[in-house]
């Protein structure tokens, strides 16, 4: 399998190398407005945008040639300034997408969503509309426009120069905004009523990071097209969401995710459908597009941080759970023991101690190992005993336990004894010392729980 990959890889020459890194800037570029559309919870306008900024790129390149036409400019000089051109007819198309979604929630009385959903439809028509009718006379192919194609930039020494300084600059402006604005755009983002009460133009900021987002998308269609540049938007800052809390991280993360999706997705493109396709007899499969390679390659990373992420993976929350319940059932084991103890009863085994505690055998018998190790607890013909340690323990959730019943017996006067017992026996687990310690100062340091049961004192 690895030999195969080498093999298909061995032919890896300059012409992909400039493919990975046209295909790394744009992807960053694209995701650090991302970032912020996602945590605004506005990724559908992301989507919108790489679609409604169609008709303002046709026409800005219609506007461009009939200025060619009538003389007003060279092909030279259309040439040296397709991408300014191309870059406003987006920024203006993207700006009137924002303006008019609010004109159509304002007027049309509908939320925001279906607002967007009426605006982008009828601008992503009008777009295919005008490419559909006018790419014979101007020579624009709509399967560029719409799913992009990378490899055909790279075959101009020129123009791979010219696409890759220019994604480059317009990164490197992306980054220099978001350090610039960083506090602005972090306080208008999570909080827009804070930032408005501190002087901060909410507003203002949401229509430029409008306007930032669509001129990013002009340098990502000629790479991605106006339908998997979606991907290049979201998905990076959707990975990174999995990874960190902080807004800093994430957008490193984000980086990170967009380029290498980039290096994956050519690499993928290059070597999967041959691995794939070739075995079942197609042998006239031999790559893929780049840019939807790349979209698959950003999907696995995203599921892969899914699964796997420190944060919020699928794996460290279901360890984490473990973790959780096993110190429960450890605590309920060691509470009930003391309660067996103060009642002067033989302890019990270790099934037995837990059978009314609702936890699964493995549990059980987790939290008893981790309290043996602990010293917690110890073995006595056949049944498990709490040591020293062990008893000093179990009197801090005993403690917690009836403190937090009689602070509900005094507060809450309705609640039945069983509802006492049960909303302390899932509470004491959280309640730590400072706490006990407040419950005692406020109850007036109770000697005995609504039960009759002595509250033992902090010492025991």
């Amino acid at each position: 399998m690895m030999g195969e990959v080498a093999r298909l890889l061995s032919d890896w020459s300059t012409f992909d190398t400039w493919i990975v890194l046209i295909a790394a800037l744009a992807a960053m570029a694209c995701a650090l407005p991302g970032v912020y559309l996602l945590l605004r919870r506005q990724s559908m306008l992301g989507d919108a945008l790489s679609h409604t900024v169609l008709p303002g790129i046709v026409l800005a390149f219609l506007a461009a040639q009939g200025l060619r036409s009538a003389g007003w400019l060279d092909s030279r000089t259309l040439n040296a300034a397709e991408h300014a051109i191309l870059f406003g007819g987006a920024l203006v198309s993207g700006v009137l997408t924002a303006l008019l979604t609010q004109w159509v929630q304002r007027r049309g009385r509908v939320e925001a969503s279906a607002a967007l959903g009426v605006v982008y439809t009828t601008l992503f028509a009008l777009g295919l509309l005008l490419l559909r009718l006018l790419a014979d006379n101007v020579h624009i192919d709509p399967d560029c426009v719409l799913f992009g194609a990378v490899e055909n930039i790279v075959i101009s020494p020129v123009e791979r120069v010219s696409v890759a300084w220019f994604t480059a600059t317009v990164l490197g402006l992306n980054l220099l905004l978001v350090l610039l604005f960083y506090k602005e755009l972090r306080i208008s983002t999570f909080d827009p009523a804070l930032a408005t009460s501190l002087g901060i133009p909410a507003r203002w900021i949401h229509l430029g990071l409008v306007a930032v987002t669509s001129a990013t998308l002009v340098t990502a269609f000629e790479i991605a097209g106006s339908i998997l540049v979606v991907a290049m938007l979201i998905v990076p800052a959707a990975t990174a969401r999995q990874c960190t809390d902080r807004l800093s991280t994430m957008i490193v993360v984000s980086l990170v995710v967009a380029a290498a999706s980039a290096a994956l997705g050519h690499v993928g493109a290059l070597t999967i459908p041959a691995l794939v396709f070739q075995p079942l007899g197609f042998e006239e499969v031999r790559d893929a597009n780049t840019a939807g390679m790349m979209a698959v390659a950003a999907g696995g990373l995203f599921l892969l941080a899914m699964v796997a992420s420190p944060r919020y993976g699928w794996i460290s929350r279901a360890l984490h759970q473990m973790r959780l319940s096993v110190r429960i059932a450890a605590e309920d084991l060691l509470g009930r023991l003391y309660r067996q103890t103060e009642e002067q009863l033989r302890p019990a085994q270790p099934a037995t101690a837990n059978d009314r505690l609702g936890q699964p055998p493995l549990i059980r018998w987790l939290a008893a190992q981790g309290l043996k190790r602990k010293g917690y607890l110890r073995r006595a013909d056949g049944h498990w005993q709490l040591t020293d340690r062990g008893h000093e323990a179990a009197v801090r959730i005993v403690r917690a336990h009836r403190l937090w019943e009689s602070y509900l017996a005094a507060h809450q006067q309705e609640l039945p004894d069983d509802q006492l017992h049960f909303s302390a026996h899932r509470a004491e687990h959280f309640i730590d010392r400072k706490l006990q310690a407040e419950l005692a100062r406020e109850l007036k340091r109770p000697a005995q729980d609504p039960h009759g049961r002595e509250i033992p004192g902090e010492g025991g």
